[in-house]
């Protein structure tokens, strides 16, 4: 079975539908939207966070800090697990170059397909360049 890495359309209605639920400051979806870094990765949202996946389908990757609101138009960048945080941020600008530095090695563009379908990709590369 071939799997295909080319993930653009999801990965673009992913935040268009992002975008509809009004879930999310629309200041923070505008500036992760305009880092290339992060447009290319799967967001989903969730109690008003912002969520990035390296993967298209359920259960996304929970392998990103996350940005949540926070008092007075700040943030707090958590993650990538819930029993984790980063920090807080004081705009949104700030919020976003955390997550940058916390990207994980080989970040690319989101995989099309689940979790376990970008593990299983992931290990055949690894077995190629091995």
């Amino acid at each position: 079975m071939t799997l295909k890495t080319s993930s653009g359309d999801a990965v673009e209605a992913g935040w268009q539908k992002v975008r509809a639920d009004g879930r999310v400051r629309p200041e923070l979806l505008e500036a992760a939207y305009a880092e290339p870094r992060l447009r290319q990765l799967f967001p989903w949202t969730g109690m008003g966070e912002l969520h990035f996946s390296r993967c298209t389908e359920p259960r996304w990757t929970w392998d990103i800090p996350y940005i949540q609101p926070a008092a007075g138009g700040s943030y707090w960048v958590s993650g990538p697990l819930r029993s984790q945080t980063v920090g807080p941020a004081e705009t949104v600008w700030e919020a976003i170059a955390i997550v940058l530095e916390c990207l994980p090695v080989g970040c690319g563009p989101a995989f099309l397909g689940t979790p376990e379908d970008l593990a299983a990709h992931e290990a055949t590369q690894g077995q190629l360049n091995g």
